[in-house]
């Protein structure tokens, strides 16, 4: 069973969706004791920063998750919003995130965009920089959905496991241990977000 976590924010529906169409049993929930008895927890999110930790504070939940997946060791999948909320700080309300990789979530350099619009929206190509559990066996040359102003950037560029290209290169993907994280969307990335979904979901 993968938990598919309930802070307030986020598509959620989407991706439950995607799990049933791929025969994986998930749950959406924001109840601890359903968190603590699933395998696996994705971290989905869309929305601002500083309101998603608000959220996981005043639920209880960060506690909880820094519990589970810190030191129980269990399997975490962040997407998008959830995914930047795995890092140390954002520029995005300038405030702290959980901090479990060694990363801070930037806005795009407009400067540095050739003339491109923020947010970033639409299909990337995506560069695989390490084999990765969740990345085994795509189809070829991977494309994934993105909608997003700001992105990682990493201290410890061994935790990068693919990046994508926006007027410059950025990490889109890390793995830190039994931490993921996906600044796109794989519940909207067709097959190949199915691919990365169903990997997690055998990790």
């Amino acid at each position: 069973m993968i938990a598919i976590i309930d802070y307030g924010l986020g598509n959620l529906s989407s991706v439950l969706n995607m799990h049933k169409r791929l025969g994986i049993e998930a749950i959406i929930t924001s109840d601890q004791n359903e968190i603590k008895a699933a395998s696996k927890l994705i971290l989905p999110g869309v929305g601002h920063f500083k309101k998603g930790m608000d959220n996981l504070n005043q639920s209880g939940l960060k506690s909880l998750l820094d519990e589970l997946v810190l030191r129980d060791r269990k399997p975490l999948l962040g997407i998008c919003l959830g995914a930047q909320l795995l890092t140390k700080h954002s520029e995005e309300g300038n405030v702290d995130g959980l901090g479990w990789v060694d990363a801070i979530t930037i806005k795009f350099k407009q400067d540095k965009l050739n003339g491109l619009k923020i947010p970033h929206m639409g299909w990337s190509d995506v560069t695989i920089k390490q084999a990765s559990g969740i990345f085994s066996d795509l189809p070829v040359e991977p494309r994934f959905y993105h909608v997003h102003s700001y992105h990682f950037l990493f201290e410890n560029p061994s935790e990068i496991i693919a990046t994508a290209t926006y007027g410059y290169e950025f990490a889109c993907a890390f793995k830190k241990d039994n931490i993921y994280g996906a600044q796109f969307h794989p519940e909207k990335s067709h097959k190949y977000g199915m691919k990365v979904l169903e990997n997690f979901s055998k990790l």
